[in-house]
């Protein structure tokens, strides 16, 4: 077969050198993006029961740790006999300390009995226990340190701001200050992003309410769907930590950085789903994401979402010492199979014997009709068999020009 550089562009055509190499064979198993259950999300609920007086924060914004999210007005009752409680305590210390001071003397000279202030130090100690009791109590209603020392001073707190809690990275909890850098339109580190509002402004709620959601999908999971029968093969790729290559449907990779993660099954489900009769396997993803900003606030763009389909090749067994090719490179016809080796303009039909085939590479025994090096057509190779089959019936042969005079 003869092609100029015309028809090898029309065709987009593509020459490599063929090498021997080791090949995976792989099964392919769907799967779908989720959120990582007990990292992705984060519920934010009321400490105590009140009114919603003011909304900080709406769906779509990225706020940092310590920012606020709610106003509430309280109307616990128990909250306020709280504080009432704390603030009386702190009095009656106080009072003891004024008592024990004014009959210090009178007990040293012998008029009062050292028995007395023995009493008044054991009423100072009770009482210093109930205010750590109440300090702890206003504390997991979630009142900070300040406003506690507000109320020991008598100024009680009749509204709270709910806050955006801390983010942990590992065992570490990240500050705020850590949060919120940018670089290149990426974020670096952690922060959270309004999900979901549960409730409105003025709505009244209870102890433990939930009001918002909040997120970030930054860790997330690529959960594949298997048969039993498959279950051996998933389990040993599992053991032996085998590379899982993964093909989003619907990514455009051009607008992202590559991806340099490695994809490993972390775990395999040990229940089986009762309708679809497949059982669920895990692969940890790590999502990247962009930054812009509108009207002066920050928003961001995931590249991954949950719910994003997914393809997943998981290794079964290796082939040693083959040659593999894009599946594009072999032109098949009944039980023959032909690769075409590039010469110049010329290209020859080899016929070749294929192992393995999936959707996107042929693999080709080691047996000497291919010699490592050989510059093989990498693509169109069913149109190059077309081109050459219609060539053979013209009957001229490539490379062959008859003169007018009828020399060759």
């Amino acid at each position: 077969l003869e092609l100029g550089a015309q028809a090898r562009a029309n065709l987009n055509l593509v020459a490599g050198p063929a090498k021997v190499q080791d090949y995976w064979r792989t099964s392919t198993i769907p799967g779908v993006i989720e959120d990582r259950p007990g990292i992705t999300d984060r519920g934010i609920t009321a400490p105590l029961g009140g009114v919603v007086t003011q909304v900080h924060a709406f769906e779509g914004d990225i706020i940092q740790p310590g920012e606020r999210l709610f106003s509430i007005r309280l109307v616990s009752e128990y909250l306020q006999q709280t504080q009432s409680e704390l603030f009386k305590a702190i009095r009656e210390v106080e009072i003891f300390d004024q008592e024990i001071n004014r009959i210090k003397q009178m007990v040293e000279s012998g008029t009062l009995p050292g028995k007395r202030i023995i009493e008044l130090e054991q009423q100072i100690s009770r009482q210093h226990a109930l205010i750590d009791s109440f300090r702890q109590e206003l504390k997991s209603r979630g009142l900070s340190a300040d406003q506690i020392k507000q109320v020991e001073r008598g100024n009680f707190i009749t509204s709270i701001e709910v806050v955006a809690p801390p983010v942990r990275e590992g065992n570490r909890e990240i500050k705020p200050s850590e949060t919120f850098t940018q670089s290149a339109g990426m974020l670096d580190t952690e922060f959270f992003e309004i999900q979901d509002l549960k409730v409105d402004l003025g709505q009244q709620v209870e102890t433990g309410q939930a009001l918002a959601v909040l997120a970030n999908h930054k860790s997330l999971y690529i959960k594949g769907h298997a048969f039993k029968k498959e279950a051996s093969q998933l389990a040993k790729a599992a053991e032996e930590d085998w590379q899982v290559d993964v093909e989003f449907i619907d990514d455009v990779a051009e607008d992202w950085p590559p991806i340099s993660q490695p994809f490993r099954i972390r775990h395999l489900a040990n229940s089986t789903d009762p309708i679809s009769r497949t059982f669920d396997f895990f692969i940890p993803l790590e999502n990247q994401s962009r930054l812009y900003e509108k009207n002066g606030r920050p928003f961001i763009v995931w590249r991954f979402r949950p719910g994003q389909r997914v393809n997943l090749r998981v290794p079964v067994d290796q082939i040693k010492d083959v040659i593999v090719l894009p599946a594009a490179a072999v032109a098949q016809e009944g039980p023959e199979a032909y690769v075409f080796q590039q010469n110049g303009d010329l290209f020859n039909r080899i016929p070749v014997e294929v192992i393995h085939r999936d959707r996107y590479n042929v693999v080709i025994a080691n047996d000497g009709s291919i010699s490592p090096g050989f510059f093989l057509a990498q693509n169109s190779a069913a149109s190059l068999n077309r081109v050459l089959k219609a060539q053979a019936a013209s009957g001229m042969q490539p490379g062959v020009h008859v003169h007018a005079d009828g020399t060759v």
